[in-house]
């Protein structure tokens, strides 16, 4: 009997969006499991976003953007925002709530290279590729030489990991398995040296810990 391939992580993640479903992320390294619920980034805001909106100043990429919610509410702010997201379910989410979006993966082409005031990582998204030092560098260079890269990451004592991780969705079928991240706010400076950039602050709100690099 054929053995059914896994399905892909970003057909769990939509079918998660669709269905409200929580996904789990199982790492294959012992560091524990975590839930999150995409469904909760289809909400308007979440708490802890406005003091992450509120240093949007100027032309800003929302990297990893999911169904929009950063990239609707800096729209609704008066600021040109642009959201990128690898998943096209994500990508129509957003664009349903009068986002801009596009399906585009980070490392690849983009528009306005160089020319971003801001670069959001919101949502975990530091994690992409599970390479922190490769994406900054990336971000780096998709901001002008005086842009910021905002960043959320895990609270202090988390600890630092990188690897390979499936998710599943409510106790569905695990995907295939892909890179990704994690990183807690005391082992963000290290990275960000490595990635030629620094900490210029770093502070909390509703339990969520943020940084503002350069």
């Amino acid at each position: 009997m054929a053995t059914l391939a896994a399905p892909s992580p970003v057909a769990v993640f939509e079918s998660a969006l669709s269905t409200g479903a929580a996904v789990t992320l199982t790492p294959t390294d012992p560091v524990g499991s975590r839930t999150v619920r995409p469904v909760d980034w289809c909400r308007d805001t979440l708490p802890g976003d406005e003091t992450l909106l509120d240093r949007c100043a100027g032309p800003t990429l929302d990297v990893g953007c999911g169904p929009g919610r950063l990239t609707r509410a800096l729209a609704e702010r008066g600021q040109h925002a642009l959201g990128v997201d690898i998943s096209a379910g994500a990508v129509r989410l957003a664009r349903r709530r009068g986002a801009r979006a596009l399906r585009r993966d980070v490392f690849g082409p983009l528009p306005a290279e160089g020319r971003w005031a801001r670069v959001l990582l919101a949502d975990g998204n530091i994690g992409i590729d599970g390479d922190p030092v490769r994406l900054l560098r990336r971000c780096r260079e998709l901001s002008t030489p005086d842009g910021r890269i905002l960043v959320e990451v895990d609270p202090p004592g988390a600890p630092a990991w990188a690897g390979e991780v499936r998710i599943a969705a409510d106790g569905g079928a695990p995907s295939a398995p892909f890179r990704w991240a994690y990183v807690g706010a005391d082992h963000l400076a290290g990275l960000a040296r490595a990635a030629g950039v620094r900490v210029l602050d770093q502070w909390t709100e509703a339990g969520r810990w943020f940084a503002d690099l350069s």
